[in-house]
Protein backbone atom coordinates (compact mmCIF):
# COMPACT_ATOMS: atom_id res chain seq x y z
CA UNK A 1 0.00 0.00 0.00
CA UNK A 2 1.33 2.99 -0.99
CA UNK A 3 1.96 6.36 1.88
CA UNK A 4 -0.59 8.20 0.11
CA UNK A 5 -3.54 5.57 0.36
CA UNK A 6 -2.53 4.64 3.68
CA UNK A 7 -2.73 8.55 4.47
CA UNK A 8 -6.66 7.95 3.11
CA UNK A 9 -7.63 4.38 4.87
CA UNK A 10 -6.74 5.77 8.31
CA UNK A 11 -10.07 6.16 10.12
CA UNK A 12 -10.52 10.11 11.41
CA UNK A 13 -11.79 11.24 14.25
CA UNK A 14 -15.10 13.15 14.72
CA UNK A 15 -13.65 16.37 15.03
CA UNK A 16 -10.88 15.93 12.06
CA UNK A 17 -14.10 14.65 9.87
CA UNK A 18 -16.20 17.79 11.05
CA UNK A 19 -13.11 19.60 10.08
CA UNK A 20 -13.20 18.48 6.54
CA UNK A 21 -16.64 18.55 5.55
CA UNK A 22 -16.29 22.25 6.42
CA UNK A 23 -13.31 22.90 3.90
CA UNK A 24 -14.32 20.98 1.54
CA UNK A 25 -17.74 23.27 1.67
CA UNK A 26 -15.89 26.38 2.20
CA UNK A 27 -13.83 25.35 -1.27
CA UNK A 28 -16.95 24.93 -3.17
CA UNK A 29 -18.30 28.44 -2.17
CA UNK A 30 -14.80 30.14 -2.94
CA UNK A 31 -14.91 28.24 -6.23
CA UNK A 32 -18.13 28.79 -7.14
CA UNK A 33 -19.49 25.65 -7.26
CA UNK A 34 -21.77 27.00 -5.12
CA UNK A 35 -22.67 30.55 -6.25
CA UNK A 36 -24.03 33.21 -4.17
CA UNK A 37 -28.12 32.67 -3.90
CA UNK A 38 -27.66 29.61 -4.39
CA UNK A 39 -29.44 26.84 -2.01
CA UNK A 40 -27.31 24.15 -0.43
CA UNK A 41 -28.41 20.65 -0.89
CA UNK A 42 -30.45 19.38 2.05
CA UNK A 43 -28.15 18.20 5.07
CA UNK A 44 -29.26 14.25 5.47
CA UNK A 45 -28.99 14.54 1.26
CA UNK A 46 -25.60 15.97 1.70
CA UNK A 47 -24.78 13.51 4.37
CA UNK A 48 -25.60 10.61 2.64
CA UNK A 49 -23.79 11.64 -0.47
CA UNK A 50 -20.82 12.30 1.13
CA UNK A 51 -20.75 8.98 3.45
CA UNK A 52 -21.01 10.99 6.57
CA UNK A 53 -23.15 11.70 9.32
CA UNK A 54 -25.79 14.43 9.05
CA UNK A 55 -24.33 16.01 12.42
CA UNK A 56 -21.30 16.26 10.72
CA UNK A 57 -22.65 18.41 7.98
CA UNK A 58 -25.05 20.16 10.27
CA UNK A 59 -21.51 21.19 12.49
CA UNK A 60 -19.73 22.17 9.13
CA UNK A 61 -22.57 24.22 8.17
CA UNK A 62 -22.81 26.07 10.81
CA UNK A 63 -18.90 27.70 10.91
CA UNK A 64 -19.14 29.61 7.60
CA UNK A 65 -23.06 30.35 8.74
CA UNK A 66 -21.50 32.42 11.25
CA UNK A 67 -18.45 34.14 9.16
CA UNK A 68 -21.44 35.41 6.60
CA UNK A 69 -20.48 33.01 3.80
CA UNK A 70 -24.50 31.54 4.20
CA UNK A 71 -27.92 32.37 5.60
CA UNK A 72 -30.20 30.42 6.96
CA UNK A 73 -33.83 30.86 5.94
CA UNK A 74 -36.68 29.53 8.95
CA UNK A 75 -38.28 26.76 6.90
CA UNK A 76 -36.78 27.56 3.06
CA UNK A 77 -33.28 25.74 3.89
CA UNK A 78 -29.47 27.30 3.83
CA UNK A 79 -28.43 29.60 0.92
CA UNK A 80 -25.19 31.12 0.32
CA UNK A 81 -25.14 34.68 0.61
CA UNK A 82 -24.87 37.16 -1.97
CA UNK A 83 -22.46 38.97 -0.07
CA UNK A 84 -19.74 35.98 -0.30
CA UNK A 85 -18.39 37.09 -3.88
CA UNK A 86 -16.35 39.94 -2.29
CA UNK A 87 -14.53 37.57 0.08
CA UNK A 88 -14.09 34.98 -3.01
CA UNK A 89 -12.55 37.22 -4.92
CA UNK A 90 -9.80 38.47 -2.27
CA UNK A 91 -9.40 34.50 -1.93
CA UNK A 92 -8.45 33.72 -5.33
CA UNK A 93 -5.10 33.70 -6.89
CA UNK A 94 -1.96 34.01 -4.52
CA UNK A 95 -4.71 33.31 -1.94
CA UNK A 96 -5.29 30.08 -3.35
CA UNK A 97 -2.24 28.74 -3.62
CA UNK A 98 -1.06 30.19 -0.28
CA UNK A 99 -4.10 28.26 1.18
CA UNK A 100 -3.20 24.78 -0.21
CA UNK A 101 -0.01 24.76 1.60
CA UNK A 102 -1.38 25.78 4.98
CA UNK A 103 -1.88 23.02 7.60
CA UNK A 104 -6.13 22.88 8.34
CA UNK A 105 -5.63 24.95 11.43
CA UNK A 106 -3.35 27.31 9.35
CA UNK A 107 -6.37 27.90 6.49
CA UNK A 108 -8.79 28.35 9.57
CA UNK A 109 -6.69 31.66 10.79
CA UNK A 110 -5.74 32.66 7.22
CA UNK A 111 -9.58 31.91 5.69
CA UNK A 112 -11.17 34.19 9.18
CA UNK A 113 -8.59 37.29 8.44
CA UNK A 114 -10.16 38.40 5.42
CA UNK A 115 -12.90 39.06 7.80
CA UNK A 116 -11.59 41.25 9.92
CA UNK A 117 -8.83 43.65 8.39
CA UNK A 118 -7.97 46.68 10.87
CA UNK A 119 -6.82 49.61 8.95
CA UNK A 120 -3.31 50.56 8.68
CA UNK A 121 -3.34 53.97 7.17
CA UNK A 122 -3.19 57.46 8.57
CA UNK A 123 -6.92 58.12 10.69
CA UNK A 124 -9.44 60.27 8.76
CA UNK A 125 -12.19 62.04 11.05
CA UNK A 126 -14.31 59.88 12.13
CA UNK A 127 -12.47 56.78 12.73
CA UNK A 128 -12.87 55.22 15.61
CA UNK A 129 -10.44 53.93 18.31
CA UNK A 130 -8.11 56.90 17.79
CA UNK A 131 -6.89 58.40 20.83
CA UNK A 132 -5.12 62.44 20.76
CA UNK A 133 -2.12 61.20 20.09
CA UNK A 134 -0.84 64.93 19.79
CA UNK A 135 -1.64 65.65 23.30
CA UNK A 136 0.73 62.43 24.71
CA UNK A 137 3.32 63.55 26.91
CA UNK A 138 6.32 62.65 25.10
CA UNK A 139 8.66 64.58 26.84
CA UNK A 140 8.11 63.40 30.02
CA UNK A 141 7.99 59.50 28.41
CA UNK A 142 11.31 60.36 27.42
CA UNK A 143 13.09 61.74 30.69
CA UNK A 144 11.94 58.79 32.17
CA UNK A 145 13.57 56.22 29.31
CA UNK A 146 16.63 58.89 30.44
CA UNK A 147 16.65 58.24 34.23
CA UNK A 148 16.66 54.66 33.65
CA UNK A 149 19.62 53.46 35.47
CA UNK A 150 22.84 51.06 33.64
CA UNK A 151 21.76 48.61 36.03
CA UNK A 152 18.15 48.80 34.71
CA UNK A 153 18.91 48.68 31.33
CA UNK A 154 20.78 45.76 30.92
CA UNK A 155 18.50 43.81 33.30
CA UNK A 156 15.95 45.04 30.71
CA UNK A 157 18.14 43.88 27.88
CA UNK A 158 17.74 40.24 28.60
CA UNK A 159 15.63 37.73 28.89
CA UNK A 160 11.95 38.36 31.24
CA UNK A 161 9.62 36.80 33.09
CA UNK A 162 6.65 35.76 30.52
CA UNK A 163 4.76 36.75 32.51
CA UNK A 164 5.68 40.80 32.45
CA UNK A 165 7.75 42.73 34.57
CA UNK A 166 6.53 42.48 38.33
CA UNK A 167 6.95 45.93 38.88
CA UNK A 168 4.27 46.64 36.04
CA UNK A 169 2.22 44.04 37.33
CA UNK A 170 1.95 45.54 40.60
CA UNK A 171 1.69 49.37 39.24
CA UNK A 172 -1.42 47.59 37.40
CA UNK A 173 -3.29 45.96 40.19
CA UNK A 174 -3.00 49.04 41.96
CA UNK A 175 -4.30 51.09 38.79
CA UNK A 176 -7.03 48.17 38.70
CA UNK A 177 -8.35 48.82 42.31
CA UNK A 178 -8.37 52.60 42.36
CA UNK A 179 -9.82 52.90 38.61
CA UNK A 180 -12.16 49.65 37.90
CA UNK A 181 -12.79 48.58 41.88
CA UNK A 182 -10.59 45.40 40.98
CA UNK A 183 -9.44 43.95 43.82
CA UNK A 184 -6.89 41.43 42.20
CA UNK A 185 -2.92 40.02 43.10
CA UNK A 186 -0.40 41.77 40.98
CA UNK A 187 0.29 38.05 40.60
CA UNK A 188 -2.44 37.10 38.79
CA UNK A 189 -1.95 39.72 35.73
CA UNK A 190 -0.15 38.10 32.47
CA UNK A 191 1.06 41.41 30.39
CA UNK A 192 0.19 40.61 26.85
CA UNK A 193 1.11 42.54 23.31
CA UNK A 194 -2.23 44.22 23.44
CA UNK A 195 -5.90 43.05 23.73
CA UNK A 196 -6.18 40.70 20.97
CA UNK A 197 -3.10 39.04 22.15
CA UNK A 198 -5.32 37.53 25.48
CA UNK A 199 -8.02 37.54 23.70
CA UNK A 200 -6.32 35.00 21.73
CA UNK A 201 -4.66 32.79 24.55
CA UNK A 202 -7.84 32.61 26.20
CA UNK A 203 -9.31 31.04 22.96
CA UNK A 204 -6.16 28.39 22.97
CA UNK A 205 -6.19 27.42 26.25
CA UNK A 206 -9.96 27.20 27.20
CA UNK A 207 -11.50 26.34 23.99
CA UNK A 208 -11.66 23.00 21.94
CA UNK A 209 -12.80 22.92 18.03
CA UNK A 210 -16.68 23.15 17.87
CA UNK A 211 -16.75 24.58 21.02
CA UNK A 212 -19.79 27.52 21.69
CA UNK A 213 -19.30 31.01 22.29
CA UNK A 214 -21.59 33.67 22.81
CA UNK A 215 -20.59 36.73 21.38
CA UNK A 216 -22.21 40.64 21.27
CA UNK A 217 -24.84 41.42 17.94
CA UNK A 218 -23.23 43.45 16.70
CA UNK A 219 -19.80 43.55 18.39
CA UNK A 220 -16.04 43.67 17.53
CA UNK A 221 -14.86 41.46 14.38
CA UNK A 222 -11.79 41.17 15.61
CA UNK A 223 -12.77 39.07 18.78
CA UNK A 224 -14.79 36.83 16.07
CA UNK A 225 -12.37 36.51 14.05
CA UNK A 226 -9.68 35.20 16.99
CA UNK A 227 -12.28 32.59 17.56
CA UNK A 228 -12.93 31.34 14.31
CA UNK A 229 -9.55 30.78 13.92
CA UNK A 230 -9.16 28.40 16.84
CA UNK A 231 -11.93 26.60 15.54
CA UNK A 232 -14.76 27.86 17.94
CA UNK A 233 -18.47 28.43 17.27
CA UNK A 234 -19.88 31.24 17.02
CA UNK A 235 -23.22 32.09 18.39
CA UNK A 236 -24.88 35.90 18.12
CA UNK A 237 -26.48 37.15 20.89
CA UNK A 238 -28.44 40.01 20.51
CA UNK A 239 -28.24 43.87 22.59
CA UNK A 240 -30.82 45.64 24.04
CA UNK A 241 -30.90 49.33 26.43
CA UNK A 242 -29.40 46.71 29.13
CA UNK A 243 -26.83 45.42 27.35
CA UNK A 244 -26.02 41.50 25.86
CA UNK A 245 -29.60 39.62 26.42
CA UNK A 246 -28.38 36.35 28.38
CA UNK A 247 -31.25 35.03 29.12
CA UNK A 248 -32.14 34.72 25.14
CA UNK A 249 -28.20 33.31 24.31
CA UNK A 250 -29.28 30.82 27.35
CA UNK A 251 -32.18 29.50 25.87
CA UNK A 252 -31.19 29.72 22.32
CA UNK A 253 -27.26 27.91 23.03
CA UNK A 254 -27.12 26.02 25.80
CA UNK A 255 -23.52 24.74 25.48
CA UNK A 256 -22.16 27.53 25.19
CA UNK A 257 -18.64 27.62 27.11
CA UNK A 258 -17.62 31.23 27.05
CA UNK A 259 -18.85 34.92 26.64
CA UNK A 260 -17.01 37.61 25.55
CA UNK A 261 -19.02 40.74 26.46
CA UNK A 262 -18.23 44.41 26.19
CA UNK A 263 -20.20 45.65 29.60
CA UNK A 264 -19.12 49.32 30.91
CA UNK A 265 -19.24 50.57 27.09
CA UNK A 266 -20.93 48.14 24.60
CA UNK A 267 -18.96 47.94 21.16
CA UNK A 268 -20.24 49.31 19.09
CA UNK A 269 -23.57 50.93 20.26
CA UNK A 270 -22.27 51.92 23.61
CA UNK A 271 -24.94 50.99 25.79
CA UNK A 272 -23.93 50.08 29.27
CA UNK A 273 -24.94 47.02 30.79
CA UNK A 274 -27.39 46.88 33.61
CA UNK A 275 -26.71 45.94 37.42
CA UNK A 276 -29.51 42.74 36.80
CA UNK A 277 -27.96 42.01 33.25
CA UNK A 278 -24.88 41.90 34.96
CA UNK A 279 -25.94 39.33 37.90
CA UNK A 280 -27.61 37.30 35.09
CA UNK A 281 -24.68 37.21 33.44
CA UNK A 282 -22.25 35.68 36.48
CA UNK A 283 -25.03 33.72 37.30
CA UNK A 284 -25.11 32.15 33.85
CA UNK A 285 -21.03 31.18 34.40
CA UNK A 286 -21.76 30.00 37.77
CA UNK A 287 -24.41 27.28 36.79
CA UNK A 288 -22.95 26.62 33.60
CA UNK A 289 -19.31 26.45 34.74
CA UNK A 290 -18.60 28.65 31.48
CA UNK A 291 -16.30 31.71 31.79
CA UNK A 292 -16.96 35.22 30.91
CA UNK A 293 -14.22 37.50 29.34
CA UNK A 294 -14.70 41.11 29.77
CA UNK A 295 -13.10 43.45 27.49
CA UNK A 296 -12.81 46.88 28.50
CA UNK A 297 -11.38 48.27 26.13
CA UNK A 298 -11.95 52.21 26.95
CA UNK A 299 -13.38 51.74 30.23
CA UNK A 300 -10.86 54.37 31.47
CA UNK A 301 -13.08 57.13 29.73
CA UNK A 302 -15.67 58.26 31.62
CA UNK A 303 -16.84 61.38 32.23
CA UNK A 304 -19.55 61.75 35.08
CA UNK A 305 -19.47 61.83 38.49
CA UNK A 306 -20.42 57.72 38.65
CA UNK A 307 -18.08 55.44 37.81
CA UNK A 308 -19.04 52.50 36.15
CA UNK A 309 -17.38 49.48 38.10
CA UNK A 310 -15.86 46.76 35.85
CA UNK A 311 -17.66 43.20 35.67
CA UNK A 312 -15.02 41.58 37.24
CA UNK A 313 -15.51 43.57 40.30
CA UNK A 314 -18.53 42.20 41.20
CA UNK A 315 -18.55 38.84 43.87
CA UNK A 316 -18.14 35.84 41.28
CA UNK A 317 -16.66 32.88 41.49
CA UNK A 318 -13.06 33.32 39.56
CA UNK A 319 -15.29 32.88 36.20
CA UNK A 320 -14.22 36.52 34.49
CA UNK A 321 -10.94 37.45 32.47
CA UNK A 322 -10.76 40.85 32.63
CA UNK A 323 -8.66 42.20 29.30
CA UNK A 324 -7.29 44.98 29.43
CA UNK A 325 -5.03 47.72 26.65
CA UNK A 326 -2.76 50.93 27.01
CA UNK A 327 -3.70 51.29 23.02
CA UNK A 328 -6.81 53.65 23.96
CA UNK A 329 -5.08 55.78 26.68
CA UNK A 330 -1.46 56.29 25.66
CA UNK A 331 -1.43 54.63 21.52
CA UNK A 332 -1.71 51.48 19.97
CA UNK A 333 1.79 51.34 18.95
CA UNK A 334 2.84 51.25 22.81
CA UNK A 335 1.70 47.57 22.38
CA UNK A 336 1.13 46.53 25.80
CA UNK A 337 -2.06 45.38 27.62
CA UNK A 338 -3.03 42.80 30.06
CA UNK A 339 -5.65 39.83 31.16
CA UNK A 340 -6.56 39.33 34.54
CA UNK A 341 -6.59 35.47 35.72
CA UNK A 342 -7.89 33.79 37.97
CA UNK A 343 -5.06 32.32 40.01
CA UNK A 344 -5.35 28.63 38.83
CA UNK A 345 -4.96 29.59 35.00
CA UNK A 346 -1.89 31.74 35.79
CA UNK A 347 0.70 29.21 35.25
CA UNK A 348 -0.56 27.48 32.19
CA UNK A 349 -1.46 31.27 30.20
CA UNK A 350 2.34 32.04 31.18
CA UNK A 351 3.48 29.29 29.44
CA UNK A 352 1.54 29.20 26.57
CA UNK A 353 2.77 33.34 26.33
CA UNK A 354 6.43 31.83 26.49
CA UNK A 355 5.46 29.81 23.69
CA UNK A 356 4.68 32.68 21.15
CA UNK A 357 6.78 35.10 21.54
CA UNK A 358 8.58 34.75 25.52
CA UNK A 359 7.38 38.09 26.48
CA UNK A 360 7.11 42.00 25.64
CA UNK A 361 9.67 44.52 25.51
CA UNK A 362 11.58 44.73 28.85
CA UNK A 363 12.00 48.36 28.67
CA UNK A 364 9.03 49.40 27.77
CA UNK A 365 7.63 47.34 30.81
CA UNK A 366 10.00 49.61 33.08
CA UNK A 367 9.09 52.90 31.88
CA UNK A 368 5.64 52.01 31.76
CA UNK A 369 5.88 50.84 35.51
CA UNK A 370 7.22 54.10 36.32
CA UNK A 371 4.03 56.40 34.25
CA UNK A 372 1.72 54.73 36.37
CA UNK A 373 3.20 54.60 39.79
CA UNK A 374 4.39 58.18 39.49
CA UNK A 375 0.81 59.22 39.07
CA UNK A 376 1.49 60.27 35.32
CA UNK A 377 -1.06 57.94 34.33
CA UNK A 378 -3.80 59.22 36.40
CA UNK A 379 -2.91 62.67 35.13
CA UNK A 380 -3.04 62.07 31.63
CA UNK A 381 -6.46 60.21 31.92
CA UNK A 382 -7.16 63.22 33.49
CA UNK A 383 -6.46 65.82 31.29
CA UNK A 384 -7.56 63.78 28.43
CA UNK A 385 -11.21 62.97 30.07
CA UNK A 386 -11.68 66.76 29.52
CA UNK A 387 -10.36 66.87 26.13
CA UNK A 388 -12.38 64.29 24.89
CA UNK A 389 -15.92 65.65 26.42
CA UNK A 390 -15.42 69.06 24.40
CA UNK A 391 -14.37 66.94 21.51
CA UNK A 392 -17.47 65.17 21.92
CA UNK A 393 -19.96 68.58 22.27
CA UNK A 394 -17.79 70.18 19.43
CA UNK A 395 -18.95 66.87 16.88
CA UNK A 396 -22.63 66.92 17.99
CA UNK A 397 -23.17 70.87 17.48
CA UNK A 398 -21.17 70.62 14.08
CA UNK A 399 -23.06 67.63 12.62
CA UNK A 400 -26.15 68.72 13.86
CA UNK A 401 -25.67 72.05 11.84
CA UNK A 402 -23.52 70.72 8.83
CA UNK A 403 -26.64 68.09 7.92
CA UNK A 404 -29.82 70.49 9.02
CA UNK A 405 -30.62 68.17 12.21
CA UNK A 406 -30.35 64.65 10.24
CA UNK A 407 -27.84 63.39 12.39
CA UNK A 408 -28.40 64.64 15.59
CA UNK A 409 -26.23 62.75 18.49
CA UNK A 410 -27.14 61.93 21.78
CA UNK A 411 -24.46 62.75 24.11
CA UNK A 412 -22.93 60.04 26.20
CA UNK A 413 -20.76 59.72 29.51
CA UNK A 414 -18.60 57.58 28.27
CA UNK A 415 -16.31 56.40 25.38
CA UNK A 416 -14.46 57.69 22.56
CA UNK A 417 -16.92 57.11 19.83
CA UNK A 418 -20.71 57.71 19.49
CA UNK A 419 -23.30 55.61 17.65
CA UNK A 420 -26.12 56.85 15.23
CA UNK A 421 -28.61 54.41 14.14
CA UNK A 422 -31.09 55.33 11.21
CA UNK A 423 -33.55 53.41 9.07
CA UNK A 424 -32.66 51.98 5.94
CA UNK A 425 -33.56 54.09 3.56
CA UNK A 426 -29.75 55.28 3.59
CA UNK A 427 -27.43 52.39 3.15
CA UNK A 428 -24.98 52.72 6.14
CA UNK A 429 -21.91 50.92 3.49
CA UNK A 430 -23.27 53.52 0.46
CA UNK A 431 -22.84 56.82 2.97
CA UNK A 432 -19.59 55.82 4.52
CA UNK A 433 -18.40 54.86 0.71
CA UNK A 434 -19.29 58.35 -0.06
CA UNK A 435 -17.82 59.99 2.91
CA UNK A 436 -14.38 58.17 1.99
CA UNK A 437 -14.21 60.29 -1.15
CA UNK A 438 -14.23 63.29 0.69
CA UNK A 439 -11.81 62.02 3.31
CA UNK A 440 -14.46 61.35 6.34
CA UNK A 441 -14.00 57.60 7.47
CA UNK A 442 -17.00 56.42 8.85
CA UNK A 443 -17.64 53.17 10.30
CA UNK A 444 -21.23 51.43 9.29
CA UNK A 445 -22.63 49.43 11.56
CA UNK A 446 -23.93 47.00 9.37
CA UNK A 447 -20.80 45.94 9.23
CA UNK A 448 -20.49 44.36 12.86
CA UNK A 449 -23.33 42.18 12.79
CA UNK A 450 -23.98 38.82 12.16
CA UNK A 451 -27.80 38.36 12.74
CA UNK A 452 -28.92 41.91 13.98
CA UNK A 453 -30.29 44.00 11.59
CA UNK A 454 -29.01 47.42 12.37
CA UNK A 455 -28.28 50.44 10.22
CA UNK A 456 -26.21 53.15 10.94
CA UNK A 457 -22.60 54.88 11.76
CA UNK A 458 -20.22 55.41 14.25
CA UNK A 459 -18.40 58.81 14.98
CA UNK A 460 -15.14 58.52 16.52
CA UNK A 461 -13.94 62.28 17.61
CA UNK A 462 -10.91 61.52 20.85
CA UNK A 463 -8.22 61.80 18.21
CA UNK A 464 -9.80 64.93 16.35
CA UNK A 465 -9.52 68.48 16.92
CA UNK A 466 -12.85 70.73 16.57
CA UNK A 467 -12.04 72.31 13.55
CA UNK A 468 -11.00 68.89 11.98
CA UNK A 469 -14.30 67.52 13.35
CA UNK A 470 -16.12 70.31 11.84
CA UNK A 471 -14.38 70.44 8.74
CA UNK A 472 -15.56 66.35 8.13
CA UNK A 473 -19.22 67.24 9.41
CA UNK A 474 -19.83 69.98 7.03
CA UNK A 475 -18.14 66.97 4.01
CA UNK A 476 -20.22 64.35 5.33
CA UNK A 477 -23.52 66.90 5.15
CA UNK A 478 -22.62 67.51 1.47
CA UNK A 479 -22.80 63.91 0.83
CA UNK A 480 -26.16 63.67 2.57
CA UNK A 481 -27.49 67.11 0.39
Amino acid sequence: MTKQRAVASATPTPALLRQQVYLRLREAIEAGTFAPGARLPPSREHARVLGVARNTVLWAAERPQAEGYLVARVGDGTYVAERSAPVQGKARGGGVAAQQLLSQRGRLIAETGLRWNPPNVPPLPFRIGQPALDDFPFALWQRLERQTTVAQRVACAGYHDPAGHPPLRAAIAQWLLVSRGIRCDAAQLLITAGSQQALDLIARLLLDVGDEVLVEDPGYPGIRASLLGHGALVRPVPVDDEGVCIAHAAARWPRARLAVVTPTHQFPLGVRMSLARRSALLDWARVQRAWVVEDDYDGEFQYGPQRIPALCSMAHDARVLYVGSFSKSLGAGLRLGFVVLPEVLVEPFTRARAMSDRHSPGAAQDVLARFIADGHLLRHLRRMRELYRARQASMIHSLARATHSAITLSPSLQGMHLAFESDARVRDTELAERAAQVGVQLAPISRYCIEAKRNGWLFGYAGYSEAALGTAARALGRQLG
